[in-house]
């Protein structure tokens, strides 16, 4: 072989090696004016030992393992999806489950009975004194909920659903009133043997009348802010009631089911008033999968995660701003995601998936959604948010484990999947661009984020 021959072999082949190095990172990138934008994928090469904004990620130290993301199922968006023409409607729920060309969820949250987001009051037995629910039906959620959670499931069929209530039937609490407003010290269940055994049962029955359906409802959390009196369906509990309804009536209702029971949606910030008094009782803990926390929930779920190792944590819906659907409210949630998932939360849980243009709950309180539909014209919005959380679960796959970081690590996250590669999403909130350099061992990358932006990377 001549000598320019083995010259052009070698450049040749230094040039697959480069470029085999060049495409071990992919990048997503999201910014206002162009989201979801596939960006020139930096060069992973050799540490060259710069301190300067770099985030290293430790694939060796595995801290939580991630269940998956999601959001909730509501009547108020199953009518908004109604407006559309079927193939736009698919196109919409492709957009959210499709695992892998759209968001990927994989866990999804579904009210039990009315929540503000239904079309009006109901329970699933809203008949009084209906001790043995002879008369409990989903025949109401056979219109909205049903057809909506099956939609998902043609593009997702592992789709775990879990529920939980706004409310208990009517007649088995206080106040004889599906809301709270104004009746703190009535809006609770009647606490006595023939109401408990009657709720717990109901919760069965739920979950027996969803697998009928061809939905297996892998858990239940037994209120919905249980410290939150509101004027839509809730209900008060404290944390020795919820306790002793766990461990004397709906563990031993739901024992032979499999459906875990898990105590949520936790709306309170003192560990003590709630988890801590539930899961320090072994009679009642031993029911328990896992803790979900909400709103004010998230300045307990640290301590929640330090002393009961054991159990899984979930955050169960994102704070729902009241409706701008804007840029702010998008980082903001990235923050309550790298605020849980660093606090240990195993799954994290959008709010509404899908509102009509308005946003307005039934009870007249405009809220955030991941999508917007207008009524009139048809169109179909992807708001800020929907690409904040498709940045984390279109990558993140069920199983990941999140990894430890460090140095400029403020508002970033890293992963690595089942299959290895590692996945790092970072928000940039400042209004200018910033050069970062991540560094994986002995190599490096360097990447500058546009003022304002999202963006994943993906390291093969």
């Amino acid at each position: 072989m001549n000598k320019l021959k083995k010259t052009a072999i070698i450049i040749f082949l230094n040039l697959l090696i480069c470029h085999s190095i060049f495409s071990q990172v992919q990048r997503i990138e999201t910014t206002e004016k162009e989201p979801w934008k596939t960006v020139v994928a930096p060069l992973l090469q050799k540490y060259d030992g710069t301190t300067e904004r770099i985030i290293e990620i430790f694939p060796s130290k595995k801290l939580q393992q991630i269940d998956g993301f999601g959001g909730c199922f509501n009547e108020r968006g199953m009518d908004a999806l109604s407006v559309l023409t079927e193939v736009k409607r698919q196109e919409v729920v492709r957009q959210l489950f499709d695992t892998t060309s759209g968001c990927n969820f994989n866990i999804c949250r579904m009210p039990i009975g009315a929540s503000d987001y239904a079309m009006d009051y109901y329970s699933l037995d809203d008949t009084p004194g209906d001790y043995k629910m002879e008369h409990f039906s989903v025949d109401r959620d056979k219109k909205y909920l049903i057809p909506y959670i099956k939609l998902a499931m043609n593009y997702n069929p592992n789709l775990k659903i879990w529920g939980s209530p706004w409310t208990p039937p009517v007649w088995m609490k206080a106040n004889n009133h599906y809301s709270c407003q104004g009746m703190q010290d009535s809006c609770h269940l009647q606490w006595n043997p023939k109401i408990l055994n009657a709720y717990a049962l109901y919760f069965e029955k739920y979950i027996k009348a969803y697998l009928n359906e061809g939905i297996n409802v892998y858990a239940i959390h037994v209120q919905n802010e249980p410290y939150a009196c509101q004027n839509f369906p809730s209900c008060l509990w404290t944390g020795a009631e919820m306790r002793d309804f766990i461990r004397d009536y709906l563990g031993p209702k739901l024992r032979g089911l499999n459906t875990e029971i898990w105590l949520g949606t936790i709306n309170n910030g003192r560990y003590d008033d709630c988890a801590g008094t539930v899961l320090s009782d072994p009679e009642a803990a031993k029911y328990i999968t896992g803790v979900g926390y909400q709103w004010d929930g998230k300045f307990a779920i640290g301590v929640t995660a330090i002393k009961n190792p054991g159990f899984k944590l979930m955050q169960t819906e994102s704070e729902c701003g009241g409706g701008e659907n804007n840029l702010q409210s998008a980082q903001y949630t990235f923050s309550l995601i790298d605020h849980y998932l660093k606090s240990g939360a195993n799954s994290y849980m959008y709010w509404n998936m899908i509102l009509d243009q308005s946003g307005l709950s039934s009870w007249g309180w405009p809220q955030n959604s991941l999508i917007s539909i207008n009524r009139n014209s048809r169109e179909v919005k992807y708001n800020m948010e929907f690409y904040v959380m498709k940045h984390f679960a279109h990558f993140i796959k069920c199983g990941a484990f999140r990894l430890a970081t460090s140095g400029y690590d403020e508002n970033a996250l890293a992963f690595i999947n089942p299959a290895n590669d590692l996945i790092l999403v970072v928000m940039n909130s400042s209004q200018f661009s910033k050069k970062y350099t991540v560094k994986v061992g002995d190599k490096m990358f360097e990447a500058v984020l546009p003022g304002q932006s999202f963006n994943t990377f993906k390291i093969d």
